[in-house]
């Protein structure tokens, strides 16, 4: 045989080799890492829909972007600029709130409001009393909201606000869910507080001996708590919780000093959070903060977005260990990616995640073949 006919079979043998991986290959989620001009840490994120998200960081940065991720607005709260915002929630591209974890004695724990994309924030609400830290805020609709923080005097600070977080009121001490020793909650990712539907919500904790979920049936003037059988300790328990229908969630967690242990780190419930399963470990294992919930398609759900029982679906677990899908409600996952995000937040297909030093993705692809989407 000539060399010019072995260099032209070894072409073709390569390209069939090619061809042939690329089909015994999974076609699988991927992200789109954006390079931004900040370097802020970022653990709050929310898409309230379709090419709308935003971001809220370290020294009082909020990121806006309002055509899918290619164009952003980096802003700074005027005055916060000591500030982390842990959380963030937005109603449309003009009217956001954002929130700020830290000791409320050194006044770290703040609310900030906008109604102009961000050209101007109003300060709604702060408090200097000693032990509040916030943890996470939510809103049912557009007017009736949730925030919440680690336990003072034995039980969880609850805030409440009824005119779209213009004004926030402390829910009275007897009405609030009381902590076991040690309990509290991580704000890690913006989920470890979620509002559900029309009234319900959740909140997750770890730090003491057990990992609970606390939740309530009226907006967050009453609560319940479920002990859970993942591992709990003074940096393990609960991160992050996401809820597809009225009665089926996920909850996700880990120990944040230990984030690619490959310990248990999924709780999955079908009975509205009143018991939970432990599940199978994320791929990749370890910390996981937050679930997102992709859909290709959406309706409004109690101000939320939830998938219809017709389209393709997938759950998106991230962590400091990477990024891992799941399409039989978090029984089996396979990994996206080894970026360290901490939070995440779909509007149907668009999805957006979070972590330190500025990292900012946009999630590009799921896998088509999908089962039936079953609430």
């Amino acid at each position: 045989m000539s060399c010019k006919n072995c260099t032209k079979l070894l072409t073709v043998l390569t390209l069939f080799v090619v061809l042939l991986l690329h089909k015994a290959s999974p076609v699988s989620a991927q992200w789109k890492v954006i390079n931004l001009e900040t370097k802020a840490n970022f653990r709050a994120v929310h898409a309230p829909k379709s090419r709308v998200c935003w971001i809220g960081g370290s020294g009082g940065t909020v990121l806006r972007t309002q055509d899918g991720g290619n164009v952003w607005d980096i802003m700074n709260v005027h005055g916060a600029d000591s500030l982390d915002f842990r959380d963030i929630h937005a109603f449309d591209e003009s009217t956001a709130i954002a929130m700020s974890a830290g000791m409320a004695q050194e006044g770290k724990a703040k609310i900030y409001r906008t109604e102009n994309g961000g050209d101007s924030w109003q300060l709604v609400y702060q408090t200097t009393q000693a032990g509040v830290f916030l943890d996470g805020l939510d809103f049912w609709d557009k007017t009736q909201g949730i925030c919440f923080g680690d336990p003072v005097d034995g039980r969880f600070f609850v805030l409440l606000t009824d005119d779209g977080g213009r004004s926030w009121q402390e829910l009275p001490m007897a009405q609030r869910p009381a902590a076991l020793d040690q309990e509290a909650a991580f704000a890690a990712s913006g989920t470890s507080l979620i509002a559900v539907g029309k009234s319900q919500a959740f909140i997750v904790t770890g730090g003491g001996q057990k990992a609970r979920v606390l939740r309530s049936e009226d907006r967050g003037r009453s609560w319940q708590a479920s002990e859970t059988p993942l591992p709990a300790g003074p940096t393990s328990g609960l991160f992050g919780v996401r809820f597809w229908s009225k009665k089926r969630g996920i909850a996700v967690g880990g120990n944040y000093q230990e984030t690619a242990d490959a310990a248990p780190n999924v709780l999955l419930t079908k009975d509205g959070g009143v018991s939970w399963k432990l599940s199978g470990a994320t791929s990749p294992a370890g910390l996981k903060e937050a679930v997102g919930l992709y859909h290709s398609e959406f309706f409004n759900y109690g101000g939320d977005r939830r998938s219809t029982a017709n389209h393709r679906y997938a759950l998106v677990a991230v962590g400091p260990s990477g990024s891992g899908f799941s399409t039989d409600f978090g029984k089996t996952w396979t990994t996206i990616s080894k970026e360290p995000f901490h939070a995440v937040s779909f509007a149907g297909p668009d999805g957006f995640a979070v972590g330190g030093k500025g990292l900012v993705a946009t999630f590009t692809k799921i896998p088509k073949k999908r089962k039936k989407f079953t609430r």
